[in-house]
Formats: structure tokens, sequence, C-alpha cells
């Protein structure tokens, strides 16, 4: 029995030793350093949000409203900001300063004046505002003659408008001179070899600062005709009594270009190629621009 004791408990203190010998089960189950998993990758982040602020001729705002719509689709991160109004005054706001990425001209002298590869006949002050390498002819447009509902005065082309206008027999609106869409109606004036300063002295010309002025006085009947861009007749549903030939006032460009002083050069840029795009044009087309 005492032997049989003995035997016991020689067996329980080498199990024992075994015991405190292994690796707890914890530190068994730590891998070597070189034999760890590779952190989890971080997930992508977000596009920063971007702002782009657009001058655009005022002849452009339903279109470039409707495609701002679209690009959100395509670029949820950009907000696009405009400002519309009249080429030149536009150009005089960059000019003094505005901040500005992006700039469409209803006319190629207004961007000529701020861009300093364009000609010094015409950027006499040597302007440097342009990037000349992303200039490019977006669109072309129409100049047209329309008048309010029913063409009270009965005209029905370029010609009646110029006898009506010599004989004092109706009132005309048009844009200022330093608005793209008034220097194309001074060009029909010297094509009929028509005096302007005359006809404006005798009464028969309404002003507007811009072609969207022009276009409500037609709308309101308050003159018997006006000269405006087609697109803008499209929008304000307006009759069309004829177009314009390129004799009488030549073809109506519309430059875009980034700015220099530009926040956001890619995005500028992106915004710009997708207004050339199929899905931009069809809409561009629908009120009567076409590709130039």
């Amino acid at each position: 029995m005492k032997k049989f004791c003995s035997l016991a408990i020689a067996l329980i203190m080498i199990l024992g030793m075994c015991a405190c010998g292994a690796p707890a089960p914890s530190e068994a189950a730590v891998p070597p350093a070189d034999m760890t998993s590779p952190a989890t990758p971080p997930l992508p982040s977000e596009p920063p949000q971007v702002e782009l602020v657009i001058f655009a001729a005022a002849s452009m705002t339903e279109t470039l409203e409707e495609i701002s719509t679209l690009y959100a689709k395509v670029a949820p991160n950009v907000k696009l900001t405009f400002n519309f109004d009249s080429s030149g005054t536009l150009k005089t706001q960059i000019e003094e300063g505005a901040e500005c990425d992006l700039f469409i001209s209803a006319g190629q002298k207004q961007m000529d004046q701020l861009d300093l590869a364009a000609p010094d006949t015409v950027n006499t002050d040597k302007l440097d505002f342009v990037q000349s390498t992303t200039r490019t002819n977006l669109l072309e447009n129409r100049i047209t003659l329309v008048v309010p509902s029913g063409n009270p005065r009965g005209l029905n082309s370029f010609d009646d408008m110029a006898d009506a206008l010599s004989a004092g027999q109706m009132l005309m609106a048009m844009g200022n001179s330093d608005v793209p869409v008034g220097q194309y109606t001074q060009q029909i004036f010297a094509y009929y070899e028509l005096d302007e300063e005359a006809l404006a002295a005798s009464g028969v010309i309404s002003y507007g600062s811009n072609v969207k002025e022009v276009t409500t006085q037609v709308s309101e009947a308050s003159v018997d005709c006006g000269v405006i861009y087609c697109t803008d007749a499209f929008s304000a549903g307006l009759t069309v009594v004829t177009y314009a030939t390129k004799d009488m006032c030549g073809r109506v460009i519309y430059p875009a270009a980034v700015m220099k002083a530009v926040k956001n050069q890619e995005a500028a840029q992106a915004f710009l190629d997708y207004l050339t795009t199929a899905e931009a044009m069809a809409v561009f087309e629908h009120v009567g621009f076409v590709k130039p």
C-alpha cells in the first residue's frame, strides 16, 4: 500500500511539472510578429465639395439652369453658382476682380478683351484673365426679329423693320452698345445704312441692358418688335418673324474659357468638357443653339 501511494505521488508530481512547462493557451495563440494579419484598408473618402462660379451670357439662363440639375448627378460634389448678365457687364466685373472660374460669352469681343492671346487691336489694355489653352467655341446662336402676340405692325422681314424705322412708324427694342445682341443689331443697321443716333433721337428705339430686358419689352408689347437671339425667343414663347443672315451681322459664336484665377482647375475643366457632351448639347439644341 505504501508502495502504491509513493507511485501515485510521483506520478502527480511528474504531471504537475509538465503542466508548468507548457505555455498558457493565450500565449500559444499569439502568432509571431511577422505572421500578423494586414490591417484593414481605410474606406475611400468622398470627394471634397467644390463650388464653381460661372459667368454666363443672359441668353443661357434657362439652358444652364437645366444642365445644372443634370450635372448634379454626374458630379454631386460640385456646386454650380451662376452669374447671368450681358457679356459686356460680365467682362467688366471680371476685369474689376469679381470671382469667376468659367466665363461663357455671347460674343468673341468680350472674351478677346480678357485674353492676352487675342489681337492687340481688340485687347487694347493687354488684360490677361483667360487661360487661352482652355478656350473653345462652345455654341452658335441666331439673331431674330420678334414681335408681340398678334404682330400689330404686320412686320414680315428685316426689310419691313428698316422701312418702318426710317418712317418713324414704330418702336423697336434692342440691346445697348456694350451688349453683344446690341452689337449684332448695330451691324444690321449698318447693313441697311440706318443711322442709330438719328433713330434714337427720334424716339423709335428702346434699349435694354441685356437680351432679357429686350425680350421682356417685346413680351409685354411695350414695343412693336425687338432683335434678340432665337433661344430667348423660344424660351419666352415669342413669335419669330425672320432670322438675320450672316451677311447682315455675321455668325453668333459663344466662346467659353476657364479663367486664370480659377480655384479648382480640374473641376472647372471637367464642367466645361461636360457642356460639349451629347447630354448637355441636347438641352442647348432644344432651344435653338447649335454646335459651331
